[in-house]
């Protein structure tokens, strides 16, 4: 799609964060299965929700654009998931697969943080309130799963894989 204005930028751009999303839903189980901290297990097993959800809301924001949900195959978001598979791949001490997984599942968070937020500024500039807000919240999700993943690496992962 040639791209002529910034409507089309962000249309683009959300189709590539739809894929994104996808990708994310199909690697989370594969992370789940191979963590070993029940609270990373958790974390995970929400955020797996949370993207399902996000799913929902990127659907309704298409319909709000007229458009029918489509994806655009995100190559950013498959490299890091990639990166991810790897480290499974490659096994180890159990406390360094959790730690490593959780630094995988923060480059993904600031992969969308970054995305929504730009989907974001890009709504505003377009006028389009609504769409603004609910980027803004799908970037606040994102934000929080970062949070989230900080602690539990500071307050237990970390020491475990010291």
């Amino acid at each position: 799609m040639k791209m002529q204005n910034l409507n089309d930028l962000m249309l683009d751009t959300l189709k590539d964060t739809y894929d994104a999303e996808h990708q994310i839903t199909k690697a989370l189980p594969e992370m789940i299965a191979a963590v070993k901290s029940t609270q990373l297990k958790q974390a995970f097993t929400t955020h797996l929700r949370q993207t399902e959800e996000q799913i929902r809301t990127l659907d309704r924001i298409f319909e709000m654009l007229d458009q029918r949900p489509s994806r655009k195959k995100c190559d950013g978001m498959a490299g890091l998931i990639k990166e991810g598979q790897h480290i499974i791949e490659e096994g180890g001490d159990a406390e360094v697969l959790d730690a490593a997984l959780i630094a995988a599942a923060q480059k993904v968070e600031h992969y969308e943080i970054s995305a929504y937020g730009t989907l974001r500024v890009w709504a505003q500039t377009l006028g389009m309130t609504e769409l603004a807000q609910m980027f803004d919240e799908q970037n606040r999700l994102e934000e929080e799963t970062d949070q989230l993943l900080t602690q539990i690496a500071e307050s237990r992962v970390n020491q475990k894989a010291k």
